[in-house]
């Protein structure tokens, strides 16, 4: 059985649900606090969503820079899973662990509302228990989600295969209309190079239910427990 450790930056407010996803998903979790500096032999790191630090500089620069995340460095270099989920994926790239960054909505407004992501990549412990171009019903809630490349790093990402979810409509295609905060190309997550680390602005925490609306977001978890038992520690 996999085990997962939850980070708590100050500001952290998804790690309640995370944890309930988990356990929903039949998996234990521990809470790993920001100034930790043992993961506890966990196999997925989670970095929640939140507003880490307030966000003050910028959306996961100081939990960036956080005591533990010296040690979630040396966990990926390892071959260990992170999952950073909204703030989690702000943190990742303020980081230098995923390329990009995440910018204000193109609407300079925040969003809360469901989403549909399209998979593109089913090789990844995060999305293996998914079929090529399945469609997944998840919700954002973020004001600083619009994922931002330049056009080098974009192709680099293209070529290399990064880009694992993007905002697609009901019927799988591109369209301004669903993207609810103007990232570049549609990006909703990317993975790094070793397709170990899994950024992403929708939380898959709030689809693990149908009373939810959506079960769709136990797909990611799921993968990564069945992926986690046996990854480096």
């Amino acid at each position: 059985m996999s085990r997962f450790g939850i980070v708590v930056f100050p500001g952290t407010w998804s790690d309640r649900d995370c944890a309930h996803a988990l356990a929903v998903a039949g998996h234990p979790s521990v809470r790993l606090w920001h100034q930790d500096q043992d993961l506890q032999g966990v196999d997925c790191v989670i970095l929640p969503g939140g507003f880490s630090y307030g966000d003050y500089l910028r959306a996961g620069a100081i939990a960036s820079h956080a005591p533990i995340m010296a040690a979630v460095r040396r966990h990926v270099d390892r071959g260990g899973l992170v999952l950073g989920i909204c703030n989690g994926f702000q943190v990742l790239c303020e980081a230098g662990l995923l390329p990009g960054a995440l910018l204000r909505n193109a609407a300079l407004q925040f969003r809360c509302q469901p989403v549909t992501l399209r998979v593109e990549r089913v090789d990844t412990p995060f999305s293996h228990t998914c079929r090529a171009g399945a469609r997944l019903r998840i919700p954002v809630s973020h004001g600083e989600g619009r994922y931002y490349a330049d056009p080098a790093m974009l192709a680099r990402l293209e070529q290399r295969g990064q880009v694992l979810f993007r905002y697609v409509d009901a019927a799988g295609r591109l369209d301004p209309e669903a993207n609810p905060n103007g990232s570049v190309a549609g990006i909703a997550g990317i993975v790094n190079e070793r397709g170990t680390v899994l950024g992403m602005m929708p939380h898959p925490e709030r689809a693990c239910e149908m009373v939810l609306g959506s079960a769709d977001g136990l797909r990611v978890f799921q993968g990564i427990a069945e992926a986690g038992a046996g990854a480096a520690r």
